[in-house]
């Protein structure tokens, strides 16, 4: 075809050059453009530069070397919107999927632009996907970071705030509507202000690398808004832009990262390397089954058209193969080195760690990550599970990471919704869970501590519902998990009973105070500092409406919630023996001393025994924290000293007298948190050795005084 006049939308190519196999994916160097693709199955791979008119030109790479094939073209600058045809087998039995009708994006595309249409052309082998399919964009990697730095916050320091970009602004009165549901829109001052007053130290985003909408859930009205659909794992989701140019995503996303960090916060990527968007062998083609189907994908060993799926959506990326590997790596690099992240939270992370079919802690995925020098510096988080036999792996990654603890959410809202027998193991997750990361060389911060998440009720719902609600999902309340681990306190759903909405906020109360006062790293879910309901849907992962984003006037008609969860989070903050570096060990850290570092108590004060931890009615005990035992150092090497606190808890419905404990213990104590109050706050002071009356359902902290 004739060629235009270059420019960023429509290709002249004066020349092509043979270019490099590395960096793999489009990388302008102010002249020109490199493209580089794998795919060891290819037998002809042609470039295709897209015009604005949407006509294509096709450039066949003749320069091949290692399996990937490349070329350089000069003229070619941000903005240029191009893909891939590859020509190969197509013999789904034995598992190649290539078709050279099928404008494929690029595995490591930058940015992209349009929108997969659902047109029969993603799915029918021959018929021409151009049109129908979404493009990748060549960027401008040039970027004015000024004085960035990360804030390098230590575990024991950090407090995670899980957040969805769209869902933080979509609603938010003071952000102007052009930026709602936009990376400048997470990034303004408003969003700035409320985080900092809250006091969290580090926001995880929910998937930000570049998803598609499900065909599903479009022919239903619906959709995919949690975004853990990747196939885009070098890109920023476009939609998340306020600017009209497709690559704006790039620079917006990088002003809102440097942002967060002029403010001392952290950001945090919640990643879905396990799966892509190209689901199971039914799904369209869009990318990497077409470039090369067998090294991507897990296939099922006995029937090569078919895919493993570890993860409940389709497919199984193969982490085991070492372009796929590379690609993982290659990614995760670009988001620390060019978008300046400061960790990442593996979805299903379980899926990474298959090398044939059994999780293995030292796959090669780990040894990997373990080795790099780069991503091995970043705050490594694990969902430790997936969907596959033996994929619950809490407590068994390996040292270099933490994870998100599983047993820590269930022992907590059974504890508080009043199920016996598990005072045993309630002590283990209130001190960091030890029993699950000490063998392995890892502290207390290592245990993720949450008791909410995306996927699951919000606070305000896991007290007011014992069932799921998902009928608007349109799966006749088939899907998400049946077994919550909730209490509805009497009434499920809304009521007018102010008798249960009294101990419904005062259970969101108790549920706060425990993660923000537990060893570990407590991680809020966006919304519960203020009660955001999703109506009992505890899988609102298609609910891209009201149902799902803050609903920010609630800061206003239930303040004393924000407040209280400022309040205890400042608890946790002012006191190093709430966020110990180290686990405890139950004894004194000097010679001559008497008092231990932590002290396990009934409610009459004296010491549990084990026929105490092993009643299988006991839902109440007492904890005291020694703050003059703490044995790590600063970072300085000085000597960490602080109050001592008394934590006296009742998940009994009934008032319950607890005994303070004196002589070596205290004199004098006076309280610091009760949860019985709409902000925790309480002056008054009680003295060693008297009962104080601890109401059912009720956590009393107490702080000594002398």
């Amino acid at each position: 075809m004739a060629a235009p006049a270059p420019n960023a939308g429509d290709p002249s190519p004066l020349s092509v050059w043979p270019g490099t196999a590395y960096p793999l994916g489009a990388t302008y160097d102010g002249a020109g453009t490199n493209f580089s693709l794998f795919s060891e199955i290819a037998e002809k791979v042609e470039l295709c530069l897209i015009a604005r008119d949407g006509s294509e030109t096709r450039i066949p790479l003749d320069e091949v070397d290692g399996f990937v094939w490349h070329c350089y073209l000069p003229n070619v600058v941000p903005g240029q919107r191009y893909g891939y045809r590859v020509h190969g087998p197509f013999e789904p039995e034995n598992g190649h999927r290539c078709d050279p009708s099928k404008l494929l994006v690029d595995p490591y595309g930058k940015a992209f632009d349009g929108d997969f249409d659902g047109d029969e052309s993603l799915h029918t082998y021959g018929l021409d996907s151009l049109g129908h399919t979404m493009t990748t964009v060549v960027i401008n990697p040039y970027f004015d970071w000024l004085n960035d730095r990360s804030p390098r916050r230590p575990y024991h320091e950090t407090i995670i705030y899980e957040a969805h970009v769209k869902g933080m602004t979509a609603t938010h009165p003071k952000i102007p509507e052009e930026l709602r549901g936009t990376y400048a829109g997470l990034a303004h001052p408003v969003i700035i202000e409320h985080l900092l007053e809250l006091g969290v130290t580090a926001i995880e985003l929910m998937p930000v690398h570049q998803f598609m909408q499900d065909q599903r859930l479009r022919d239903e009205g619906l959709r995919n808004y949690w975004g853990y659909n990747t196939f885009g794992f070098l890109a920023p989701h476009n939609e998340y832009r306020s600017g009209a140019k497709p690559a704006s995503a790039v620079s917006e996303f990088k002003a809102m990262v440097r942002t967060f960090h002029e403010a001392g916060i952290e950001v945090i990527l919640d990643v879905v390397y396990n799966h892509t968007a190209e689901g199971n062998h039914l799904g369209p083609t869009i990318s990497f089954r077409g470039i090369d189907n067998h090294a991507y994908y897990r296939l099922v060993d006995d029937d090569l058209s078919k895919y493993m799926d570890y993860t409940g959506t389709g497919n199984s990326l193969s982490a085991r193969h070492p372009h796929t590997l590379q690609l993982i790596m290659d990614s995760l690099r670009y988001w620390i080195l060019e978008m300046h992240v400061d960790g990442f939270r593996f979805d299903l992370a379980s899926t990474l760690a298959r090398e044939l079919h059994d999780v293995d802690r030292l796959s090669a995925f780990f040894d990997i990550v373990q080795q790099d020098p780069v991503i091995s510096q970043v705050k490594l988080i694990a969902e430790p599970w997936d969907v596959g036999d033996g994929g619950y792996q809490v407590g068994n990654f390996p040292g270099l990471w933490t994870e998100w603890n599983g047993k820590y959410r269930d022992t907590v809202r059974e504890y508080w919704r009043g199920e016996p027998a598990t005072l045993g193991e309630f002590a283990s997750r209130l001190t960091g869970s030890s029993d699950l990361y000490e063998a392995t060389g890892r502290r207390p911060g290592a245990s993720i501590n949450f008791v909410t998440a995306h996927d699951g009720f919000t606070l305000r719902d896991l007290v007011s519902y014992n069932e799921k609600h998902n009928m608007a999902n349109g799966e006749d309340n088939r899907d998400g998990e049946s077994h919550n681990r909730s209490w509805n306190c009497g009434v499920e759903g809304p009521t007018d009973d102010p008798a249960i909405n009294e101990l419904r906020e005062r259970q969101i109360r108790n549920i706060l105070a425990t993660l923000m006062l537990s060893q570990g790293t407590p991680m809020l879910l966006h919304g519960d500092e203020f009660g955001r309901t999703q109506q009992g849907n505890n899988n609102a992962y298609c609910q891209d409406s009201e149902l799902a984003w803050m609903d920010w006037t609630l800061a206003d008609k239930d303040p004393d919630l924000l407040e209280y969860t400022q309040n205890v989070i400042k608890l946790r903050k002012r006191h190093p023996v709430f966020r110990r570096r180290r686990f405890f060990d139950g004894r004194p850290i000097r010679s001559g001393e008497e008092l231990r570092d932590i002290a396990w108590l009934t409610p009459a004060g004296v010491e549990m025994t084990p026929e105490d931890w092993e009643a299988d009615f006991g839902r109440s005990l007492s904890v005291f924290l020694n703050g003059q035992s703490i044995p790590e150092p600063n970072q300085r090497g000085e000597r960490v000293e602080d109050d001592s606190f008394l934590m006296c808890f009742n998940a009994h419905d009934e008032a319950l007298e607890f005994h303070l404990p004196s002589g070596i213990y205290g004199n004098h104590w006076e309280v610091a948190l009760d949860t019985s109050t709409p902000t925790g706050i309480v002056k008054a002071t009680v003295e060693a050795g008297s009962n104080v009356t601890v109401g059912g359902r009720m956590l009393l902290v107490l702080k000594r005084m002398d």
